[in-house]
């Protein structure tokens, strides 16, 4: 059963031009079905019946897959399509850098490379770290970032090294701040709780917390969210905040705080450690 039970509106692009869709998958993974003049693009994801059956309920015709990394939850939809004699009429956009791991594969992309879905373009952003070859795309004010940034954290570091993920984050943080940020799973509620503990007097987050809390308590999602929030309340985007600073120096009297990079490596280092969830 998934934890979400109600899914988020859909959510159109500034001009109108794009609509996303959500989709729940698996227990906590969100596919996005974005959707315009009567095509739909998948934006990663674990299985394919319901999205195809999100694609019936729209009247929409599903053309393309895009993929932001080669993970077995993100790259399923693909195989399970390949499955349904599906695939291969699609089009199937992903980084052109793991391309062999790509069922499917017929655009293979690059970071700042332009693409188009419905005429729209969009910007390929390199967001590794969580795994080599991770990218995310920034459709208007639309950015899809997998597992890269989260709705009130970060990717867990398989490939690594921080400083990648760092550049990455950095990347996606200089976009718009109305940008509305897509992830890949319901993570949020569990993310906040860890923030809080490195900036309890925070009162942006202590709002969002409230406020997710409530709405996770109804089942209902809490992504996508709009970057302003994340940049006033996730952890892994506030490397100079002195309260944080402070916290991860209590937390972790070991840990090197005297570069960007190593404070983010402290972050991630403590949320690993899971001592929020006691």
């Amino acid at each position: 059963m998934h934890c979400v039970t109600t899914p988020s509106p859909p959510t159109p692009s500034a001009s109108g031009r794009l609509v996303v869709h959500a989709v729940p998958l698996a227990t906590d993974n969100l596919g996005w079905l974005v959707v315009a003049d009567g095509q739909a693009a998948i934006v990663d994801g674990p299985e394919a019946g319901p999205v195809l059956a999100a694609c019936d309920a729209l009247g929409v015709v599903l053309t393309t897959v895009i993929n932001t990394h080669t993970h077995g939850d993100h790259i399923g939809v693909n195989r399970d399509l390949a499955r349904r004699g599906l695939l291969g009429g699609l089009r199937v956009i992903g980084p052109a850098a793991v391309a062999a791991q790509i069922p499917g594969l017929t655009d293979p992309v690059r970071p700042e490379q332009t693409i188009h879905f419905a005429g729209v373009p969009g910007r390929v952003i390199l967001t590794e770290g969580h795994l080599d070859g991770h990218v995310s795309y920034h459709f208007e004010d639309l950015a899809f970032t997998g597992d890269a940034l989260f709705t009130g954290g970060s990717g867990f570091l398989f490939s690594g090294p921080p400083s990648a993920m760092l550049e990455g984050l950095a990347r996606l943080a200089a976009l718009p701040p109305e940008t509305w940020i897509f992830c890949a799973h319901e993570y949020t509620e569990d993310n906040l709780r860890f923030a809080l503990t490195l900036e309890p007097d925070n009162p942006a987050l202590v709002r969002r917390v409230a406020d997710v809390a409530a709405r996770r308590a109804r089942g209902e999602a809490t992504v996508p969210e709009r970057l302003a929030v994340e940049l006033a309340t996730n952890p892994f985007l506030r490397t100079t905040s002195p309260e944080l600073l402070a916290s991860l120096a209590r937390e972790l009297p070991d840990a090197p705080l005297d570069t960007p990079v190593a404070v983010y490596a402290a972050t991630r280092r403590l949320k690993d450690l899971k001592r929020h969830r006691r």
